[in-house]
């Protein structure tokens, strides 16, 4: 799977869920194949819907809401692209992304 269908299918499976848009962009330069999940960027001047919003979205990806609310970023590789796009269409990742920097 490469970046941009994982952008599409995370970003579509988000919103089919939750009924609210996401910002889900790629990077861009040395970040390119990246991949940043956040609240759309109306809500970025409301602290507390910033946060409502962001604790929404550690839940809608599956993960623990004890770790501060923030945005979501993928690494660039296929491992983590698979991982996002199962957590974000509401199922248990089939494979793990690693770290693969020092």
């Amino acid at each position: 799977m490469d970046r941009n269908e994982a952008i599409k299918r995370i970003r579509t499976a988000l919103r089919r869920r939750s009924g609210k848009a996401w910002s889900v962009k790629g990077g861009r330069g040395t970040a390119w194949g990246w991949i940043h999940i956040d609240v759309s960027s109306a809500l970025r001047d409301d602290i507390t819907a910033l946060t409502g919003r962001r604790n929404q979205l550690r839940a809608l990806l599956g993960f623990d809401l004890a770790r501060y609310p923030s945005s979501e970023t993928v690494p660039a590789s296929s491992a983590y692209y698979a991982e996002y796009v199962d957590r974000a269409e509401g199922r248990t990742p089939t494979v793990y992304g690693t770290p693969y920097w020092d």
